[in-house]
Formats: C-alpha cells, structure tokens, sequence
C-alpha cells in the first residue's frame, strides 16, 4: 500500500498506541475525589504540561476538545459574547469548511464577514491593515492550508493585530502541528486536531489565552477547564501528549526528507505538459496539489486506488465539486475542478514516491 493523503489523516504510531493501553488502567473519573479520579487527573494534569511545553504556552490556556471542527466552531461561536464590541470578523478564501459554517451562521445574526484579499496565496497584510475597523472582534486565518499547503504569515499578522487590542486573532494550526516550526505568542486562539499527528480521531485542542474569557460551545459540568464541559478522555489526552512529543523529536530531519520527496514529485511532475503544479514556492512541502487537465480527479483518484495507492481531490472535509482554495490560489475554474492533493509525512519512503511516479505516468497515458 501506498499512502499519501496524511493530510486527510494519519494512521496512529505504535507508540501512541501503547500509551492510550497503558492510560486504560487510569479508571477513574478525572473529576471525581476518590484516589482513582485523583489518579486520573494526575496524568491528564502530567500531559497538559507536556503538551503546554511543546506549544509554548500555558496548560491553563489549553482546551480539550473532540478537535479542530469543534474548536473552529467554539472560538467564532463565542464572538456572540462579544457583540458589544463589534460584529466585523475577517478571514480568507482558503480556510477549512468547520471555518466558513459557524461564520455563515453569525452572518444571519447580523455578522459582516469580509475576505481578505491574496497575492500568490499569502494574505496582503496592507489590505488586511485597511479592513480592520473600530467594529472588528475577530480575525482568523489558517495558519497553513490543507488543500495547497500554503502557509501564512501568521507571526507578522499576530504583530499586526497587537496594535489593535480589541480584536481577537485565531488561527486554525491543524496543518502546521508536527510538520513546521511556529509561534503562538501574538496569538490569541488556536486550533488543532491530534490525528494529523498519528494520534487518534476525536481529540484535539482550542488554545485560549488566558486572559481572553468566552462562553462554551459544550456546557454543563466540571472538566478540566470552565470552558468545555464533558468527563475528560484521559486515555486520548495522554495519547495526545505522546504523539506530540513523538512528531517534534526530529522535526528538522523529518521535515529536509519531505522537502527531498516534494522537490522530485515536482520535478517529475512537471515534465507532464497536461499537469499543473497548484502549490507554491510558499507551501510547506507536506503538501503538494496538481491539477490534471483531462481527467477527472475522481477518475484519477480510483485508477491509483486500484493500484493501492491513496491520494485525495480536496479536503476530506469539501462539500463543493470545485475547490475553493485551489480557485482562490490560480482564479482558474478549471484547475480548481481538476485538483488533486497528495499528502506527505516523515512515513513517506522513497518507494511511495516510485510506486506513484509509476502508476501515475500508467494512467496518464491510458486515459488521455
């Protein structure tokens, strides 16, 4: 098999595994006063300050949710809280759908969402500069996007942003956890999911700064934060904990052998007079998105399926037959309608990339 949509998901790493079987034995409810729940809560406890430390922020500033869809919706929900502030939020063309649907909801509360606009992909800081008003309370911006791997200037919009104390800055870091280097210091909000990660489904992260107090998206009892109730999954949280560490252990190393792998996709690739390569010089190179002139993505998608090779057309999350984000990225519907994304990780070997390159150059020549 020959798996290249780690951007979709990733299979859980052993290790990770290992750890959520050892953390079965912590029985207990965490909330609960018994040595048990005390039990239970001492090693959720023990994993938020390791998660804390990898993330450089606070463990009082970190909020398990079920992941990023939830913690998307819980930030840009709570901006009803602060409609005495203003009802003016920004964002862009390339952000995920778990984004756009709780903002279209504000939309009919009497929210105005403007998109900012893109030079290249990479949001025009002058032009967000000249969107921002007296009534904007959010702005949020992917750090790096799912479907091209376009990676924004978050540090600089964060600077940005700091002269304008009452707007709140959120950024979805899905894509980016494990894969780059960033910092959250002039962030406000931040969204992860651990199975990008080799972790599993059904846990992630809503960081919040400390100061910043919404209203829950989940309310009703303690956890481990007022901020979203439910009994904490301790078996998930210290898995999570586990993954993270595993992911920043060799960064660098792992991140040089992706970009070897992306740099000979693309110049393979390239040779195709019918391919073009969507992703920039400004994506991270774990993902790479092509457009295929004649041939159907879904097609395409099959045929190397077939062949046990398992790529995507757009985000496992897309509601539309049309990429937005390859659409905001080229303003070419026709290489938005014929995208496809393959998705590197540091489990990407040399074969993947031959057993592709093969079945690609195959189906190629069959089908045009």
């Amino acid at each position: 098999m020959t798996y290249l949509d780690y951007s979709a998901t990733t299979p859980v790493d052993d290790a990770v595994l290992d750890t959520f079987i050892k953390a079965t034995k912590y029985i207990g409810n965490p909330n609960s006063l018994h040595k048990l729940g005390v039990r239970a809560k001492h090693l959720i406890d023990a994993s938020t300050e390791q998660i804390s430390k990898i993330l450089k922020v606070k463990p009082s500033e970190i909020i398990y949710t079920s992941g990023a869809s939830e913690s998307n919706n819980t930030i840009i929900k709570a901006m009803e809280k602060f409609q005495n502030r203003g009802k003016h939020i920004i964002t862009t063309k390339l952000e995920h759908s778990s984004i756009y649907a709780p903002l279209k909801q504000l939309e009919t509360k009497g929210f105005k969402v403007d998109y900012v606009p893109l030079e290249n992909g990479i949001v025009k800081i002058d032009e967000l500069k000249k969107l921002l008003t007296d009534d904007t309370v959010l702005v949020t911006i992917g750090m790096v996007n799912s479907e091209t791997g376009i990676r924004q200037p978050i540090e600089e919009i964060g600077k940005l942003l700091k002269d304008y104390p009452k707007v709140i800055f959120h950024t979805d870091i899905t894509q980016a956890v494990g894969k780059i280097h960033f910092d959250l210091t002039n962030v406000d909000a931040a969204s992860l999911s651990a199975h990008k990660f080799f972790c599993f489904k059904g846990i992630g992260i809503l960081y919040k700064k400390e100061n910043l107090i919404i209203e829950p998206l989940i309310a009703g009892g303690k956890s481990t934060t007022s901020f979203r109730s439910g009994t904490p999954p301790v078996e998930l949280i210290a898995s999570m904990a586990k993954a993270l560490r595993l992911i920043y252990q060799n960064l660098d190393e792992d991140y040089t052998k992706v970009l070897d792998y992306n740099k000979i996709l693309k110049e393979k690739l390239a040779l195709y007079q019918n391919v073009s390569i969507n992703s920039s010089e400004k994506a991270i190179p774990h993902i790479l998105n092509i457009s295929v002139k004649g041939i159907k993505p879904e097609t395409l998608l099959h045929s190397l399926e077939s062949r046990e090779i398992y790529i995507s057309t757009q985000s496992a999350c897309a509601t539309n037959d049309i990429s937005n984000a390859v659409l905001a990225l080229t303003d070419d519907e026709d290489k938005a309608r014929t995208s496809i994304r393959i998705s590197l990780s540091k489990k990407t070997t040399q074969s993947d990339i031959d057993n592709f390159l093969k079945a690609f150059a195959e189906i190629c020549q069959k089908l045009m």
